[in-house]
């Protein structure tokens, strides 16, 4: 018998090396694995390490960053203290800020994403006070400590005792054991950290397609209060200071703000990544609502201009096919000019325009680094008619004003936001009409700026332009102040604001550069202006005169009395009744006037009533009188029934007689008088019955927006009122169109200049629906692609959509509810046009 077996197997040589082959792609996998699971890791600590304080072991830097102080408490059940008041104290002023910001985000991370930071202010201390009071929202704060007082050498640390947020008021409040003296300067030092969003406000992150590869990139929005959203800071337009700012950023991207980049460095974590760090240029003296961030992938297209470097950064692919060449080369110019006129050179070295594919705020004007949606400043070459070229020359023109009127001279407060926007407003037509004499721009500003705000300047409930300073309290309320009054409600005569203009050159903008004002800043160094020439002749002081203006609300209509010349004045109301008693404003009107075409001397109406003798007219048809001469006051005028007659008679005559904003003037305001019931709607229709002789597209906007309100289809339903209106608008209106019809053949160019040659959105509409209706699935398609290119506005979108249900097929039909369903918000109104076609 042979010998007992071992315990064991036997394996052959393929069963071996199979088995071998086996192992090794076990441990390949093993190191792949554990690859991915120490780069997880390193996401996981990163993360922890923005999302919670330093611990006690942390390196040197997180360490200085962060200090040995708690975590702030909650403020409620807190005493009654300084914390109560909506407005910081001014125990403390903030000198100079050293920010630090680290965007934790890199392209190949989804999310959620955070950022991360670290603050040091100097500040000045002006009465002595043992609580440090600064604003702080959204974030997370540690590692409070206060030096000084600030000597040769530097100084002692002061002890916190508690750092808690009061978050009414949006307070970080530091208690200290011992008391900040009156006269020192001390450091106060701050880690944070808060939530990186894509709400586009405060510092946010937004997505967006280039070259067919999603994107993402990190911007700022502080105005008006979100900067406290950012970094812990006194956030107050009136406590400026200068800022040493570096961001910390992923390689790939580049880093901007304010001022120009002096240092870029490599960071590297314990973790093995790669960061880069991003220094810049001490800013100027400027308030915290105007700093700003940018971290992208972006392309950029520069020049010089006196010196100074322009920058116009965008998409790669937009940089590419040209489309950010208008922006740059008028951008230069404006600001040349605008430097030229206010006799004071931009105090920067470079400035930055960014087109963000995303953006809540249209454009903002930070200083040396604007930002602005996308379709605000892309200008596309292929776009023949220039009515874009005048949206982007006033946009960048309004913000390049602010550079002066907000940057360098800021508002006091919120209440007086009209010092920074009404300027702004009033100089990008300047600015815009510079650079693009063709478009006459002043014809843009009546219809666009100043007839709105006459419209909306109606109600009772319109607030003045100026408000006390107390009742602006909280963000809700300050961004309410971003309303159409605040940028486009006219106050003055064109003389007086001339005055302003000069004043502000050579006194205004020198004597407060890099601090803040309020309006009676602005009324004194009028008024010095005033007093020394003897052209303009006041009937009151230049702050009584104005206040009467910008702390009122809403706006005079005044009354002529031909026979007599009395004119009376008493607030427009949207509805006239006996009961509007609510307000008994009276205002000081400067009157233009003219007198059977001749320019006559201005004359104040400064009281309810005033007779001017000068103003009676006689019983001839030749004599007649007009107020306002193209629309230079803020106000409306009412004319008696027979007297529009005859301006009525005076337009079928000769419509030249009367300056072209005077024709608008008057049937804008007829119908509106009418509408509220002042006047009946007969002697409104008596001023149309010459429009077969009107050939500015400028007018006819004004009439057909009168005549034909925005909800088309009340008219359409009224089948009384449409048959009328049809033949009495196409009788007058088919010589405009044929007027036009020609000049197309002949040069189509020749419109090119005009702005109100627009196709209107209505007659868009209609055109693309009978086009698309006429056609067949070409014509279909081509809408669709016309939609869906990235370029196309809101308002285009909303075109072909329609464009798209007007087709007979009801296939497509059919398919345009399938492929319309998943994005399309209007499903309502998309399905009554399926069944109205008998679809569904």
């Amino acid at each position: 018998m042979g010998p007992k077996a071992t315990s064991g197997f036997y394996l052959g040589r393929k069963p071996a090396a199979l088995l071998a082959l086996l192992l090794v792609a076990l441990l390949l996998a093993l190191a792949v694995l554990g690859a991915l699971y120490g780069r997880c890791l390193q996401e996981v600590e990163e993360l922890r390490a923005a999302a919670a304080p330093p611990s006690p072991t942390a390196g040197p830097e997180e360490k200085r960053e962060a200090g040995p102080d708690p975590s702030p408490s909650p403020g409620s059940m807190r005493p009654p203290g300084v914390w109560d008041d909506s407005r910081l104290p001014r125990a403390l002023l903030p000198l100079h800020y050293q920010l630090r910001l680290w965007p934790r985000v890199r392209p190949d991370r989804p999310g959620p994403h955070v950022f991360s930071g670290q603050v040091n202010i100097t500040l000045r201390c002006a009465q002595d006070t043992a609580t440090v009071l600064l604003h702080s929202a959204q974030l997370e704060l540690w590692g409070a400590a206060v030096r000084g007082p600030l000597r040769e050498g530097g100084g002692g640390r002061l002890e916190v005792a508690e750092l808690w947020l009061e978050e009414r008021h949006q307070y970080a409040v530091l208690q200290l054991r011992q008391s900040l003296r009156a006269g020192g300067r001390y450091v106060l030092q701050l880690s944070f950290r808060g939530p990186l969003s894509e709400d586009l406000d405060g510092l946010f992150l937004t997505r967006y397609t280039d070259q067919g590869q999603s994107s993402m990139l990190i911007a700022s929005q502080l105005e008006p209060t979100y900067a406290r959203t950012v970094y812990p800071c006194f956030d107050e337009p009136a406590m400026k200071a200068t800022f040493d700012i570096t961001i910390v950023h992923h390689p790939n991207y580049v880093a901007l703000s304010n001022m120009p980049a002096i240092g870029r460095l490599k960071k590297y974590t314990s973790n093995g990544s790669v960061w880069t760090v991003t220094t810049f240029n001490t800013t100027l003296k400027m308030s915290t609502y105007i700093t700003a961030f940018v971290v992208c992938d972006f392309h950029y297209i520069t020049r010089t201009e006196r010196g100074k470097e322009i920058r116009i950064w965008a998409r790669k692919e937009a940089i590419k096919n040209g489309y950010a060449d208008y922006a740059l080369n008028i951008t230069g110019p404006i600001l040349s000019f605008l430097e030229d006129l206010f006799n004071i050179s931009y105090p920067l070295s470079k400035t930055d325009l960014v087109a963000l594919p995303d953006f809540g705020a249209g454009a903002m004007e930070n200083w040396g680094l604007m930002t602005f949606q996308e379709s605000s400043l892309m200008y596309i070459p292929s776009d023949k008619f220039r009515s874009k070229k005048a949206m982007i020359s006033l946009i960048i023109s309004h913000e390049l004003g602010h550079q002066w009127f907000g940057n360098l001279v800021t508002m006091n407060w919120w209440n007086d936001l009209w010092l920074n926007e009404g300027f702004a407003s009033y100089f990008e037509y300047i600015g815009a009409s510079y650079m693009e004499p063709r478009l006459q721009l002043n014809k843009i500003f009546y219809y666009h700026i100043l007839q709105p705000v006459l419209r909306e300047d109606n109600e009772i409930a319109a607030r003045s332009l100026s408000q006390r300073e107390e009742k602006i309290k909280g963000t809700f309320s300050l961004i309410g102040l971003f309303d159409i009054f605040t940028y486009s409600k006219v106050i003055q005569e064109k003389k007086i604001f001339c005055f302003c203009v000069l004043s502000c050159n050579f006194s205004y903008l020198k004597a407060f550069s890099f601090s803040s004002v309020n309006q009676d800043d602005l009324w004194t160094h009028i008024q010095t202006v005033v007093d020394a020439q003897n052209e303009v002749q006041l009937p009151a002081s230049v702050k009584n005169i104005m206040d009467s203006w910008t702390c009122q609300n809403g706006f005079p209509v005044l009354t002529l009395n031909l026979s007599t010349g009395l004119i009376s004045q008493e607030q427009f109301y949207n509805k006239r009744t006996e009961n509007n008693t609510a307000y008994n404003n009276t205002w000081i009107v400067p009157i233009s006037w003219i007198r059977n075409g001749s320019a006559q001397p201005l004359v104040w109406l400064d009281k309810s009533s005033k007779i001017f003798p000068e103003m009676q007219i006689s019983d001839s048809e030749y004599d007649w009188i007009l107020l306002n001469v193209n629309m230079t006051g803020y106000y409306r005028v009412n004319y008696d029934p027979l007297y529009l007659k005859r301006l009525a008679q005076l337009l079928e005559k000769d419509p030249k007689a009367i300056p072209v904003v005077n024709r608008l003037h008057l049937i804008d305001d007829a119908f509106t008088l009418a509408l509220a019931g002042y006047i009946e709607i007969e002697s409104a229709f008596e001023l149309t019955k010459y429009l077969a002789k009107e050939d500015e597209m400028f007018v006819w906007y004004t009439v057909l927006s009168n005549l034909i309100p925005d909800n088309l289809e009340n008219i359409l339903n009224n089948y009384e009122v449409y048959p009328f209106l049809k033949k009495y608008l196409l009788k007058r209106m088919l010589p405009i169109y044929h007027y036009h019809a020609s000049v197309i053949r002949q040069n189509f160019d020749a419109l090119a200049d005009d702005y109100f040659n627009q196709i209107p959105f209505i007659v868009k509409r209609t055109i693309c629906c009978y086009g698309v209706a006429m056609g067949s699935d070409k014509e279909w398609d081509f809408s669709w692609k016309m939609y869906n290119q990235n370029n196309s506005t809101d308002i285009h979108k909303d075109i072909m959509l329609f464009a798209m249900s007007c087709t007979r097929e009801s296939w497509l039909l059919y398919r345009q509810s399938i492929i319309s369903y998943p994005s399309f918000k209007g499903q309502s109104y998309l399905s009554k046009l399926l069944y109205k076609h008998c679809i569904i």
